[in-house]
């Protein structure tokens, strides 16, 4: 393996991680007031892009490590939704 694709593999690891603190805290607290929802959008368009682009090249780093995130931020607009319908019927 060679240093660009370590390096390439340890920033899509770190990115798709990146959300999971977030992740946490909304389970944690059960509630996800704060995120806007907007900004998962964008994120989720622009994660599902990286994703075809990475199969359209066959680069399973970008494929992986996009799909990661994709899910954690799929997971953060589901519970949020979640939260939100749960403080609405309160």
């Amino acid at each position: 393996m060679q240093p660009t694709q370590i390096i390439g593999i340890a920033a899509g690891i770190c990115t798709g991680l990146s959300l999971l603190p977030q992740l946490i805290k909304i389970r944690k607290e059960k509630k996800a007031n704060s995120m806007s929802p907007a900004t998962l959008i964008f994120l989720l368009v622009g994660l599902a892009g990286w994703i075809i682009y990475g199969t359209l090249r066959d680069d399973y780093p970008v494929i992986i490590t996009n799909l990661l995130s994709f899910v954690t931020n799929l997971w953060i607009i589901c519970l949020s939704i979640k939260y939100k319908r749960r403080a609405v019927t309160h």
